[in-house]
């Protein structure tokens, strides 16, 4: 089977550069697999992709070694097996909240006997190879998000559960429930002692962690408290950041150039 990049640069120590898909094209997932992310995440949670086009992103990423990875639009059975079945090669659930949560979706996520994954595995043989099914539990990566106060309460059974590999936080879910002011690259102390305690959990258990950050001097800060899996914003953030200082640049310069004798 094709090996999973991700878990090897885990296994070395690494850090994971996490790309970001939320804009429902082909040509932008092949665009940014060309960019040096070593993992591309397609969001079907809040992005605007639906599953076909999931499909599609992910044969777009399938043109580098990207690793595809994807985030579910909730704890739900059917969908996690046809992201697998189409070839994400990581899982990232939301609002697993408790150690229950976390055993279904290991459940869904894993072929017999650790889980009840249904066999089917349509465009996952092409991509991971003719032995997928023999070894899809030793490749395929679980991350659980860890965004509400009772899965910050519960944080060391859910990233100490059989199957969960990694957990990832959404960092204003969780900071709305703990009742603080929703923001990427949050300053808050409150959310900053809830990173600290999803982190010790996660070293306690030898698993990494990962968090969705805004700009890319925040998440090598949030590298350096132990965080090793990063995304800065999505496609879509970065387009719109990136346009805003060029039209901002144009006007600036046009701004300061004597134009009435055109």
């Amino acid at each position: 089977m094709r090996p999973n990049k991700i878990r090897e640069i885990w296994a070395k120590g690494g850090v994971v550069a996490n790309g970001w898909l939320a804009t429902p094209a082909g040509f932008t997932a092949e665009v940014m697999a060309h960019c040096g992310w070593d993992s591309i995440t397609v969001d079907m949670q809040h992005g605007l992709i639906d599953y076909q086009m999931a499909v599609t992103q992910f044969q777009a990423i399938s043109t580098t070694d990207v690793v595809p990875f994807v985030r579910v639009p909730w704890l739900d059975a059917g969908m996690i097996m046809k992201v697998l079945d189409a070839g994400a090669y990581g899982v990232i659930c939301p609002m697993v909240n408790n150690a229950e949560d976390a055993k279904r979706f290991v459940h869904y996520a894993s072929y017999p006997p650790l889980g009840t994954r249904s066999f089917g595995p349509v465009r996952a043989s092409f991509y991971g190879g003719a032995d997928y099914t023999d070894e899809a539990n030793n490749h395929i990566i679980r991350m659980a998000m860890v965004e509400t106060a009772e899965a910050l309460d519960r944080v060391e059974e859910i990233v100490g559960t059989e199957g969960i590999d990694a957990i990832y936080v959404g960092p204003n879910d969780l900071a709305n429930s703990l009742g603080q002011r929703p923001t990427l690259d949050t300053e808050n102390e409150v959310v900053h002692r809830a990173f600290e305690k999803i982190i010790a959990a996660c070293r306690a258990a030898g698993k990494p962690v990962g968090l969705h950050n805004g700009t890319a001097g925040y998440a090598v800060r949030m590298i350096e408290k132990g965080f090793q899996f990063v995304t800065v914003q999505s496609d879509a953030g970065i387009l719109r950041n990136a346009a805003t200082a060029i039209v901002a640049d144009i006007k600036g310069g046009a701004a300061k150039i004597d134009t009435s004798s055109y």
